[in-house]
């Protein structure tokens, strides 16, 4: 299943002059990919994100999910959209909805009229997913932020959507957090799931298959991390920083050392430059 945005454009109303927080982008997500959407505050990248599953329309342009459009009066046809397409969003603590873990997984599928038996079976498929099934008759007010987003994702999962969208969903978390955050998004890609991450942390497009990094509402770069961090200088520009490793790596090899396209962290780092040497 993909997501297409064809020349979509989004004008926030307001008061005075209108804001056009997206301007004529045309791209595909394509299934089973892990998306990483980047860009600094303001650039766009969360409207982005909204505008994949009808929680914004587009001013202009259309958005399609699996060849149906989210431009639609047909408030079924939406509903099927946003079923597909899971959000987990920045703030953790505002997306419980219940004082018990195993009552805040089961609350969007007893929504949606799925059976209780199957409920159950997706209580435990969405925790085991992410790693918290011992949690199961605990408060969610009583975890970690890296545990809470968690089960946020959890949530999403016991609905079976075939699209994970992040939008800042580690934002507010210590590295700890967001390194649980991040491990159990790739492991839901290899399970088969598309995922999109928008973030505004580099270190976490790295292992991305594809990132887009957004400035001023449009697409600024497109392309595997290998070519987006190809250049630390251009990266600048946009306002965003490479990972540490990827801005050493890129001076080392301007001082002629010969190492890897993709280095993931600081252990692969000295590793290749021992290496080298």
């Amino acid at each position: 299943m993909s997501v297409i945005f064809s020349n979509v454009s989004y004008e926030y109303p307001a008061e005075e002059d209108s804001l056009l927080a997206v301007k004529n982008v045309s791209l595909e997500i394509a299934d089973g990919s892990f998306v990483c959407v980047c860009g600094e505050n303001g650039s766009g990248k969360s409207t982005l994100a909204k505008l994949m599953n009808g929680l914004l329309i587009p001013s202009e342009g259309e958005v399609t999910v699996d060849g149906a459009s989210t431009n639609t009066e047909d408030e079924s046809a939406l509903f099927a959209i946003r079923r597909k397409i899971g959000m987990v969003f920045q703030n953790p603590d505002n997306q419980m909805v219940a004082s018990i873990i195993e009552d805040e997984i089961a609350f969007g599928p007893e929504n949606l009229g799925v059976p209780r038996e199957e409920i159950e079976e997706r209580i435990a498929y969405a925790l085991g997913a992410v790693g918290m099934e011992e949690y199961r008759h605990q408060t969610p007010y009583k975890l970690s932020g890296g545990q809470k987003q968690r089960i946020a994702i959890a949530a999403v999962l016991a609905m079976r959507p075939e699209i994970l969208v992040l939008d800042e969903s580690t934002a507010m978390l210590d590295p700890k957090g967001r390194q649980e955050v991040l491990s159990v998004a790739h492991e839901l890609n290899k399970q088969g799931i598309t995922v999109v991450l928008i973030t505004h942390f580099m270190e976490e497009a790295v292992k991305a298959d594809r990132v887009i990094v957004m400035k001023e509402g449009s697409v600024a770069l497109d392309g595997t991390p290998e070519i987006v961090f190809s250049d630390p200088e251009r990266i600048k520009s946009y306002d965003l920083e490479l990972p540490v490793p990827d801005y050493v790596a890129a001076a080392l090899r301007k001082e002629g050392f010969s190492l890897p396209d993709k280095i993931y962290g600081e252990e692969e780092l000295a590793e290749a430059v021992c290496r080298s040497l």
